[in-house]
This record gives structure tokens, C-alpha cells and sequence, in this order.
């Protein structure tokens, strides 16, 4: 057990005191339950996410290529900039976005319903207008109509052939639907990429975070989908981590 974890667990959700429901707590932080779900919470980007429906926890890579982006859509000179967060789940990217973007409006595309809710509870709890968001099912592009200034992407891309690699609190906490994709970890990525290009205004960009192994991958398969520009990025711990596409 980490302890730094366990105190901070016990200060933020009980102000230090060991009450039943904080032993029951650190029982479950002992079985290995992640301790964000434990709170409820994670801090993002400036923003604090509820957790409560159990999606992906966001992790640190994603924060980083996000405030990135931030920094990006500030020097854009557009009155409105029109933006879809693709794969959407707790919805931390383009919540993110909206706190910080002020002339920001974000669909959000997410196939788990219970996500929708998730969604919709931390545009509240981060005081974004309900008129600057559109939250809807769509498996991939499925139900998206509209062209985007950005599009932001954080599909499952864990393969399954990694699985057995994976931390054994995320396989057995974390949804499982958003990190395996197929035996090459490509599946979301290939039917994302197929159909991007074509929900992307005039200069639009797009941002796609993916596992560094996948970098070849991702690259051939930008070139077999009639993609022109794009460039690798890595994360704050050296490895390659997102791809900004025009």
C-alpha cells in the first residue's frame, strides 16, 4: 500500500479521522481500488472531475497534451471555435477546454450512457454553461453530423496482446471497453481516422493520443486515409504519446 496515497485519501475525503466508512475505504485502497475512485475525484487541467459513473481515470499524458492544446486554442483568433471531444468518457478534455476557452463550444461523442451522465455532472460541478456543450451517443462517428475547428481524441488503444501487462487495478477497476482495441490496440484508431478528415473544417486540427508502440502504425494509416500533415509528439516522460493532425 502506498501510504502517501492512504493519507492523502483519509485527509480529502475525512479530514483525517478513521470512521467506519474510512476503514472501509482503506480496505478497498488495500484490495487495490483505485484511490481517485475512492474520492471521487481527480484533479485535470485546472478542473476537478467527478468520477462517480467509474470512467477512465485521466491520467497525467492526457493532462499534458491538453493544457498543450489550451495553450494553442488561446492564440486562436476565431470569435467561436467549434470543437468535438471524440471518445468522450469522463469528458476532463473538453471540460478542460471550456474552462479555460472561453469562446470554446464542445460537442462531446460518447457510446457508454452512463458516461453521458458523467459528462453532464462535471460541466456542473465546473461551472460551464450547459448552452456551451452537446452531449451525445455516437460509436465513433456514428452520430456525428458537424464539421469541427479541433477534434480531440483519446480512443482505447490498449492491444490485447499488452493486456497481461497492464496494472492489475486498471484491468480490474477501470472499463475495460475504454482501453482494449482489438490485437493490435488500432481497432478505434483505424475507424477514427477513416472518418476524421471528413468532420474537419478548413484548417482544423485534430489531436489523437496513442500508445507509443503505435507510432508506425498510425503513421501508415495516415497516409492510407488521404491524411497531408501531421506531427508526433511526446509526452513529460519521453515517449510517444499524441500526433496533431491538419
Amino acid at each position: 500500500m502506498d501510504s502517501k496515497e492512504a493519507r492523502w485519501l483519509l485527509q480529502e475525503k475525512y479530514q483525517g479521522r478513521i470512521t467506519p466508512a474510512a476503514k472501509q475505504d482503506l480496505t478497498r485502497f488495500k484490495a487495490g481500488e483505485p484511490v481517485d475512485y475512492l474520492i471521487g475525484f481527480v484533479e485535470f487541467a485546472g478542473c476537478r472531475i467527478d468520477l462517480s459513473q467509474k470512467p477512465l481515470i485521466p491520467r497525467p499524458e492526457t493532462e499534458y497534451w491538453v493544457l498543450q492544446a489550451i495553450q494553442e486554442l488561446k492564440k486562436d483568433k476565431r470569435e467561436n471555435i467549434c470543437c468535438l471531444d471524440m471518445f468522450a468518457g469522463s469528458g476532463c478534455v473538453g471540460v478542460a477546454i471550456l474552462k479555460h476557452i472561453s469562446k470554446a463550444h464542445i460537442d462531446f461523442a460518447e457510446k457508454e450512457q452512463r458516461f453521458k451522465k458523467q459528462i453532464l455532472l462535471n460541466l456542473k460541478k465546473n461551472d460551464i454553461p450547459l448552452k456551451r456543450a452537446r452531449i451525445f451517443t455516437s460509436n465513433v462517428f456514428s452520430n456525428v453530423k458537424g464539421k469541427y475547428d479541433y477534434i480531440f481524441a483519446n480512443p482505447p488503444y490498449v492491444a490485447t496482446t499488452r493486456w497481461k501487462s497492464v496494472q492489475p487495478s486498471v484491468a480490474k477497476y477501470e472499463p475495460r471497453e475504454a482501453l482494449i482495441a482489438g490485437k493490435d490496440g488500432l481497432l478505434y484508431i483505424k475507424k477514427f481516422l477513416k472518418d476524421a478528415k471528413n468532420h474537419l473544417k478548413l484548417k482544423g486540427k485534430i489531436y489523437l493520443e496513442f500508445d507509443s508502440p503505435q507510432k508506425k502504425g498510425i503513421e501508415k494509416l495516415l497516409k492510407k486515409f488521404g491524411y497531408s500533415s501531421w506531427q508526433f509528439h511526446k509526452d513529460q516522460y519521453g515517449k510517444y504519446r499524441f500526433t496533431v493532425i491538419t
